[in-house]
């Protein structure tokens, strides 16, 4: 549903668009329809030992990441940092990252993407993953 981005949004838990690749989901809470493309936010669930996407950067999206549970392991610019809840990881323009969950429980983070409009790409993310099997 699209809404003005001078809107009011209101989700209950476990609302949203749900988007499910293997071991790591995602709920996209708003996105450009909703903001006017200025940002995104979602939430993402890794299983235990699972891999995200692969290094890879946004040469026009600044990417942040807030880790509200478990220990997620992040790879900004040349190196991984672990990352326990309550952690923050902003990742610049350009610059080369990947997250993880290398734990034995599942992990929950919240991206905010600005400008928005990172949905646009969930439905090759979803098949990309669905091809990694």
């Amino acid at each position: 549903m699209s809404r003005p981005a001078d809107a009011s949004i209101i989700l209950g838990p476990g609302e949203g668009r749900a988007y499910a690749m293997g071991a790591i989901s995602a709920v996209f809470l708003a996105d450009e329809a909703e903001t006017d493309a200025a940002y995104s936010i979602s939430e993402w669930r890794l299983e235990p030992h699972s891999d995200g996407p692969g290094k890879h950067a946004h040469e026009a999206h600044d990417d942040m990441f807030y880790v509200l549970e478990g220990v997620m392991s992040f790879w900004v610019g040349d190196a991984w940092i672990k990352a326990p809840a309550g952690s923050f990881v902003r990742v610049g323009k350009g610059v080369a990252h990947d997250f993880r969950n290398e734990g034995d429980s599942p992990a929950r983070m919240l991206n905010i993407y600005i400008p928005g409009g990172f949905e646009r790409d969930m439905p090759a993310i979803v098949d990309w993953f669905a091809k990694q099997r």
